[in-house]
């Protein structure tokens, strides 16, 4: 007899895998292994059959599953690990800056039953978490000394360094945590991240994502990982399952914030090139949504230009989900990337010059949509 498995979890991990299993019988949701299957059990009404071969090793390890998550060894692995930590008592987490994104972040790790800590500079930010079940703690230091995973919302770098390393306390408390950098840095600054990290005895992960509020509420932001190894042998994983469902492993620390960069740097390029399209439209008194109609069929079509769309035609900025001052930092880090690499950067610069302009205008916290007034108001 094997201690039940949480169904969910075998969907999650429903590779060839090797997973070992308590001998612990359990009344309410066991089931029992013959020499060529496994038998069929439900849970909540769901009917879930998988064949295997049973390899009893040690009398308590068994080989499960044959669906492909990926056909690769590394999904194999992780797969593994979210059958073995299926059921697993929850983390403390500690979200280290709850401006737009953390805070959001935050909310949804308190839905989700995590148990959370929060810190911000601005200690009034994070009063509504108080009142949701959060911890609010005075100071850095005190909630990595409440947690097993910090998660980094901090607005850049050097942010983050004066945060865990000025201190000694600080540095001190980081000794057996998880450190997950989740905002938008250089690639050599993560690298950078990452050894002083270690040296204070501590793991760490970056895991920038792609989405926004609406994503961070609901759990399906697009996470992106970059790690020295399997990721999901990390306490933090299911915290990020739990940010977005599916995660996706880049590679080694410092490929995931490339990637993040790559995409920020699309932003600008999309919504300048849009609003300076739209700008024409508008000069020339055509119909917007005769345009759109075009567009929407063809290849050069992106769902962001809708998305930005009635905010451009109203030019109305407020509420952002991300503001232009942010795109503005993102951009210049994409350059000095760009730089190191050899990439011609002359467009760019361009575009940083619109996004600069916008700024002049006082639209630095406004939505990044804004960037139509810096593209047609000279």
């Amino acid at each position: 007899w094997f201690r039940h498995v949480d169904g969910t979890a075998m969907r999650t991990a429903s590779v060839c895998c090797r997973v070992r299993l308590t001998a612990r019988p359990s009344s309410s949701a066991a089931f029992k292994a013959g020499p060529a299957h496994i038998r069929s059990f439900s849970r909540n009404g769901r009917q879930l059959q998988r064949k295997a071969k049973v390899d009893v090793r040690n009398g308590l390890e068994a080989t499960v599953g044959r669906q492909r998550l990926g056909g690769n060894s590394k999904s194999t692995a992780m797969a593994t690990n979210a059958v073995a930590n299926a059921g697993s008592e929850k983390c403390k987490v500690a979200v280290l800056g709850t401006g737009l994104l953390g805070a959001k972040v935050a909310e949804r790790l308190i839905h989700d039953g995590f148990d959370v800590a929060v810190w911000n500079r601005t200690s009034e930010k994070c009063a509504y978490l108080g009142e949701m079940g959060a911890k609010c703690c005075v100071s850095a230091t005190d909630a990595l000394s409440y947690c097993d995973v910090v998660l980094l919302y901090l607005s850049d770098a050097q942010a983050i360094e004066s945060t865990l390393f000025e201190e000694e306390s600080a540095v001190e408390a980081l000794a057996g945590k998880c450190v997950v950098q989740m905002g938008t840095i250089g690639p050599a600054e993560s690298k950078r991240l990452l050894e002083r990290t270690l040296v204070a005895d501590a793991k760490y992960l970056e895991a920038p994502v792609l989405g926004s509020l609406p994503e961070a509420i609901k759990g399906t932001l697009l996470v992106m990982v970059g790690a020295g190894e399997d990721p999901s042998n990390y306490t933090a994983w299911p915290v990020l399952q739990a940010l977005g469902q599916s995660p996706v492993y880049i590679g080694d620390v410092g490929t995931a914030a490339a990637v993040k960069l790559a995409l920020n740097q699309l932003i600008a390029s999309l919504t300048v090139g849009f609003s300076t399209s739209l700008g024409l439209l508008q000069a020339n008194n055509v119909d917007v949504d005769k345009f759109m109609g075009i567009l929407r069929e063809s290849a050069l079509y992106a769902p962001t230009f809708d998305k930005k769309l009635q905010r451009m035609l109203d030019r109305e900025y407020s509420n952002p989900n991300f503001p232009t001052k942010h795109l503005l930092k993102d951009i210049n880090l994409f350059l000095g990337e760009a730089e190191i690499a050899g990439i011609d950067t002359g467009t760019l610069k361009g575009l940083r010059g619109v996004v600069e302009r916008t700024l002049d205008m006082g639209l630095a916290d406004t939505d990044y949509s804004a960037l139509h007034d810096g593209v047609t108001k000279q």
